[in-house]
């Protein structure tokens, strides 16, 4: 009896600590902060809501940062507070004007919102918005009508809100000096939307079936959140769904806007082009700081694609990227010492929030009123900050590079072989292949928690749910004799063929770990790491557009074919005694819709009567020699 009692008062402290915690928070802010609200006019007359929160302390002058949001500034009313506002309570202590807006056509904003709004250059002699132009006006006001500030500005924003961050740098207003985009949604074909022309079905079903519906005025609240995109069986409930076309028949009922354009649209063309915003990253004046996470299954691609195009587009500039071991947003919400079976080794989180981010927008935002043009100590002496600072996945450790890729990175060829091997000496045999059947009625599980709500964690997960299925093909390396460390892109260079016309094709990296490790003692409630199969990287392909997303072909059944994609980039290193995994598969649900295998001029407007078994092949001969492409890192 006496131990329940300490054990619960153990838990009632516990609880009593971390709310006083949350309460110690939101009282600093209270008391250290006043909040306004405004709307601020944009050119064209339309007003943006916006909340600033000042510091109360006015015996100096203070950087502003600003995040502009579609999901919402709340609470709404000048004497209701948020309980955080910068990206970790340091930024609260060390003391920023913070900016919150509603972005055009969302909550408290007037305009029409439009979804990944295409970036229209200004033109002479005509009014033209965007949203550069949005963040332009908005930081013009804010510099104009609120006092006490120090004239330099910053903007921040995870998903959505770095999308609003990154289009917000071009053509950039002088005052603003550094902004982070984290795991900005960038380009629909190739992040949250499609995946080389493969929809993303659970994220974008769940997400547009409450998102997407039109707003019927200003409005301060979320629409209620539909029942059913929260189904407890995910596997099963989009089985039951049946063909795309369904998503509408019974769900949408043609009221979303978005799913309506992703319908008629399943080929890329000047629709998607007009969404994608990687390629208008120029004129950037401010010091960027691009975030991303290893285990983004929404948006990988658009950090890595974004940074490469500020790069190449604005030459001169501070730009720098940061991989860290996340989900998407990761960094922000949890301490990012684990994720799914993948353990990190500390708290990965912090270390960002405290050692990277937070220096970053202290360096190029506040300014030092003790600094003098005479002076000679220069804080730009005092800041150094790598090109990339990226974290080593499989060592667990924070690296630092003077570009990304790494320059001394070598190119190699990893190759499928024989009895189930991979092998970096490339096949002699002049045949060579290995078949499997592709049911579309019975497809590939994405993770083996199949509840629609624990889908992040599959991006770091133990495979050996699947590694067995007769619709899997499973190679591996003999266990290495010394680390190998992956870095940079990776390519998937597949020879196959189908007795189908259209088909999936899923390439997944694995790092094995040995079945016994020495003095290995197991820990409660953390994955027993002997034997697992943890998932590095993996890609998905829809075939019809092997050759062209704009023009897509289907197959020859029978025909041998080359599928090449990337499967993004990656910082992992194999450790002695692991060893690598590829797994080869065609379907991977419900992440992924499912191909019908049959081709058909839209996808989406598929029947039942569609969808057919097929057997696929890979083929591994001297001819036809399906290999990775991948980058070595000497030590």
């Amino acid at each position: 009896m006496v131990r329940r009692l300490s054990i619960l008062t153990f838990i009632l402290l516990s609880l009593s600590l971390g709310n006083a915690f949350a309460e110690t928070r939101e009282e600093y802010i209270r008391a250290n902060y006043t909040k306004f609200e405004y709307r601020i006019p944009m050119r064209d007359g339309a007003t943006l809501f916006t909340a600033v929160y000042y510091p109360t302390d006015s015996s100096k002058k203070y950087p502003i940062l600003m995040l502009r949001t579609p999901y919402t500034v709340g609470p709404y009313d000048a004497d209701k507070y948020k309980t955080r506002l910068g990206p970790s309570e340091a930024y609260e202590k060390e003391g920023f004007i913070f900016v919150f807006q509603d972005v055009r056509g969302q909550f408290m904003s007037e305009g029409k919102f439009v979804n990944m709004t295409p970036h229209v250059p200004a033109k002479k002699g005509r009014i033209v918005t965007n949203e550069s132009t949005d963040a332009y006006d908005t930081i013009d006001w804010l510099l104009n009508k609120l006092d006490n500030h120090n004239g330099n500005v910053g903007m921040w924003g995870i998903s959505y809100p770095g999308f609003f961050c990154q289009a917000g740098a071009i053509d950039s207003h002088p005052a603003l000096k550094a902004v982070s985009p984290q795991a900005p949604v960038s380009d629909m074909w190739g992040d949250d939307t499609f995946h080389n022309g493969a929809l993303y079905l659970i994220h974008i079903f769940r997400f547009f079936g409450r998102f997407g519906f039109e707003r019927p005025g200003l409005v301060t609240e979320w629409p209620e959140r539909p029942k059913y995109v929260d189904a407890p069986d995910a596997y099963k409930f989009f089985l039951e769904l049946g063909p795309l076309k369904n998503v509408n028949k019974k769900y949408y009922k043609n009221k979303v806007e978005y799913w309506n354009n992703v319908v008629d649209h399943p080929n890329y063309d000047a629709f998607w082009e007009r969404h994608n915003i990687i390629p208008h990253l120029k004129n950037i004046k401010a010091a960027v700081m691009m975030v991303g996470g290893w285990y983004d299954c929404e948006d990988l691609y658009g950090p890595l694609k974004s940074y490469r195009s500020i790069e190449d587009n604005n030459p001169g500039i501070f730009n720098s990227l940061v991989m860290g071991p996340w989900r998407h947003g990761g960094w922000a919400g949890s301490d990012g010492s684990s994720l799914g079976d993948s353990e990190f080794g500390f708290a990965t989180s912090k270390y960002y929030n405290d050692n990277i981010l937070l220096p970053f927008f202290k360096h190029f935002l506040v300014v030092d009123d003790d600094d003098d043009d005479d002076d000679d100590d220069d804080d730009d002496d005092e800041y150094t900050f790598p090109e990339a600072k990226i974290f080593e996945t499989g060592a667990n450790r924070w690296r630092s590079f003077d570009a990304w890729p790494p320059k001394e990175t070598v190119a190699r060829k990893l190759y499928f072989r024989e009895d189930d091997t991979l092998s970096f000496e490339a096949p002699a045999a002049r045949k060579g292949s290995d078949s499997y059947i592709s049911d579309p009625s019975k497809p590939v599980p994405f993770t083996s928690d199949l509840s629609a709500r624990r889908r992040p964690r599959f991006m770091a997960e133990d495979q050996r749910f699947t590694a067995n299925r007769p619709d899997v093909l499973v190679y591996q390396t003999e266990p290495m004799t010394e680390d190998l460390t992956l870095a940079g892109s990776m390519m998937a260079n597949l020879f196959v063929s189908t007795t189908g016309t259209d088909s999936d094709w899923v390439v997944k990296l694995v790092d094995v770990h040995p079945d016994s490790l020495p003095n290995f003692t197991p820990e409660r409630d953390k994955p027993d790491p002997r034997g697992q199969q943890l998932l590095v990287r993996s890609e998905v392909m829809r075939g019809r557009f092997r050759e062209s997303f704009s023009k897509p072909k289907p197959f020859k059944p029978g025909e041998v074919t080359e599928v090449s994609f990337e499967l993004q980039d990656v910082l992992h290193t194999f450790k002695r005694g692991h060893r690598i995994m590829i797994h080869v598969q065609s379907t991977w649900f419900p992440m992924i819709d499912r191909n019908p295998q049959k081709y058909v001029p839209n996808i989406f407007k598929a029947d039942e009567s569609d969808f057919i078994t097929v057997t696929n092949t890979l083929h591994r001969s001297k001819d036809a020699s399906s290999h990775i492409e991948i980058g070595v890192l000497p030590e």
